[in-house]
């Protein structure tokens, strides 16, 4: 008998389990159906439908009949307005850009093409196309089953930085407002806005163009550049050995090498709100270091690209113009151009030249602890954007030679200088 009963307890707990998880399932799926019917309703509809049911209890409780004609009228408007979303809005969407990059100021072209692959007509419906804060929109009309259609675009490009683009989405809703049903097609694209650059004629960047690098003050037991002879130590190379100086002086003699050092560019983009004076000076800074960055990687340098807080993608001009579109003015916190200049000393103690780039905040005295903070034996050039300025000026502070220009085309010129 208790084993009965435990039996039937037992059969009536998975039963009211079952159930559990029946209502469970129902209730997700409600619930799902709840928020994509919320989702199609805009501000203004949920205003109506407030107002409706407000007019609605306020005029049964007080006997006002008025108020009940306008709720009737309000919930007639809402019906008409959602008879808007009936209909499909299956296209098949493709989003083409002709170029994904761009120089600031060229306007980006492309195109959108909707293709119905249905075996209905669609009906007339909007299309809207995100890109960055901004969007745009298409009105498209009834396409019959296998029609489509294309609509160009362009898109200005005032600012420099990663434009998304996207995702399109088609969007069917009535004349008010009241009601809009979306469905996302595609995936959005990033569109590259790339600083202004400039291209160098001619004249390199002032290094010596051999294939093992620059001759450095230290020297060596092994390398390429020879320097003298000493007298043979212990561990010394013998391959180094200058036989004819031995026999000569009876004691065995070795080569003596320069070091070299494998030509390395480093570029320090100060990119602290502090060390300029507005926007436009910033966005000059990043056309400098973007300007000399293409010239190293055309003179076939090692470069590397350092701002505050993380080191830039700098292995093709590709890459170099990629990274600089998305580098944004930093605050106060994260250090000027000295606290720069020692973050690139210590990521980076072989190279062999160094350029920082600044604003005209920078004072003197913050310049010269800035290229105090470079590695050793590296060649100081520190290029100061300054809008505004007429013509470009140089002057030296410590090892350091130190550029200022007024404006991008200044710098081929300003650069020519400083390597005569």
């Amino acid at each position: 008998m208790a084993q009965a009963t435990v039996a039937e307890a037992g059969a009536s707990a998975g039963q009211q389990a079952g159930w559990r998880d029946v209502v469970a399932v129902l209730g997700g799926r409600a619930l799902r159906r709840l928020q994509s019917a919320a989702r199609v309703v805009r501000p203004l509809g949920w205003m109506l439908v407030a107002l409706t049911v407000l007019f609605w209890i306020v005029g049964a409780v007080q006997g006002w009949r008025e108020l009940v004609i306008a709720a009737w009228v309000l919930a007639f408007v809402l019906v008409i307005c959602a008879l808007f979303l009936i209909g499909r809005t299956q296209y098949d969407v493709s989003l083409d850009l002709a170029r994904t990059r761009v120089v600031v100021g060229e306007r980006a072209i492309g195109a959108l093409k909707l293709e119905n692959r249905g075996t209905r007509a669609i009906l007339p419906s909007r299309v809207v196309l995100p890109v960055g804060a901004g969007r745009g929109e298409f009105s498209i009309q009834r396409l019959a089953a296998g029609q489509s259609a294309e609509e160009l675009f362009a898109i200005p490009t005032q600012r420099r930085g990663v434009v998304e683009v996207g995702p399109v989405s088609v969007v069917r809703g009535d004349p008010l407002g009241v009601f809009e049903r979306a469905h996302r097609r595609d995936d959005p694209v990033d569109l590259f806005v790339h600083p202004r650059t400039v291209l160098f004629g001619g004249q390199s960047l002032g290094f010596l163009r051999d294939l093992e690098g620059l001759p450095a003050a230290d020297l060596s037991r092994d390398d390429v550049s020879f320097h003298a002879l000493l007298e043979y130590q212990p561990g010394d190379d013998l391959r180094h050995v200058h036989w004819r100086s031995t026999a000569r002086t009876g004691t065995m003699m070795v080569r003596q090498f320069e070091e070299t050092r494998r030509s390395h560019f480093v570029i320090g983009l100060s990119r602290s709100r502090g060390d300029y004076r507005d926007e436009e000076e910033f966005e000059l800074g990043v056309s400098i270091a973007g300007s000399i960055g293409l010239r190293a990687l055309q003179d076939s340098q090692r470069v590397d690209v350092r701002v505050q807080g993380r080191e830039l993608a700098s292995g093709t001009g590709k890459q170099l113009l990629d990274s600089l579109s998305t580098v944004e003015q930093s605050k106060a916190r994260e250090g000027g151009i000295a606290e720069l200049a020692g973050v690139v000393s210590a990521a980076m103690p072989l190279a062999s030249v160094v350029v920082l780039v600044c604003g005209a905040t920078v004072d003197v005295e913050d310049l010269r602890r800035a290229c105090a903070r470079l590695p050793f034996g590296a060649r100081a050039l520190a290029v100061v954007a300054r809008s505004g300025l007429d013509t470009p000026e140089l002057r030296r502070i410590g090892e350091a030679d130190v550029v200022t220009v007024g404006a991008l085309d200044q710098l081929p010129v300003a650069l020519q200088r400083v390597l005569a």
